[in-house]
């Protein structure tokens, strides 16, 4: 297999293009190359199988739709239930310009459940990223418990489907109200 981890990125961000836009049954090799303006043939050098680029996208798309607090949140505040309000509105704000990688993962998500393989490998990723994100808030002593974590990162799950799937659905609400709303029923006793 060739091992330039630049290109490797490049075609996996080209296949979550593809994925987001064709679904799973567009996501070729050749898709792949078209979409990342490689010669034919490329994609197939870096990946196994099919199985393998999708695994690879799943692994990758978690990465590229992480935040990072110190960028998009206000660091200087003190944990407080208005940072974790601001921090879950700069997640669902970053995912919402980031269309395309929600979008694949919704596509990944659902060939998951024709594909046992890539169910595990999805099942692991998804696991490691809610259990990072409640050992992020334990370490930096937000308010709230792990099911507080829990219960914020399904809700912002739904909202964000809806948002990006039938936005009209949400025309009537101001998201970032409901997103204040998530946190603070969340936290009640």
């Amino acid at each position: 297999m060739v091992q330039n981890p630049a290109r490797r990125t490049a075609l996996v961000d080209a296949a979550i293009e593809v994925l987001a836009r064709d679904g799973a049954r567009g996501l070729t090799f050749r898709a792949v190359d078209a979409e990342a303006g490689v010669p034919k043939g490329t994609a197939s050098n870096y990946f196994a199988s099919r199985d393998d680029l999708l695994n690879q996208v799943g692994a990758h798309i978690h990465q590229r739709l992480a935040i990072d607090p110190a960028k998009h949140g206000p660091v200087e505040q003190a944990p407080s239930v208005e940072l974790l309000t601001e921090l879950m509105r700069a997640l669902f704000h970053h995912i919402s310009d980031d269309r395309t990688g929600w979008l694949a993962l919704l596509e990944l998500r659902l060939e998951a459940t024709r594909r046992p393989e890539l169910q595990a490998a999805l099942t692991e990723t998804l696991r490691a990223n809610l259990n990072a994100n409640i050992e992020g808030r334990r370490e930096s002593g937000i308010p709230g418990d792990d099911m507080t974590t829990v219960l914020l990162y399904y809700a912002m799950t739904g909202l964000i489907v809806e948002h990006l799937t039938v936005p009209e659905v949400l025309a009537p609400f101001n998201v970032d109200d409901l997103i204040a709303n998530f946190v603070n029923r969340s936290l009640e006793p």
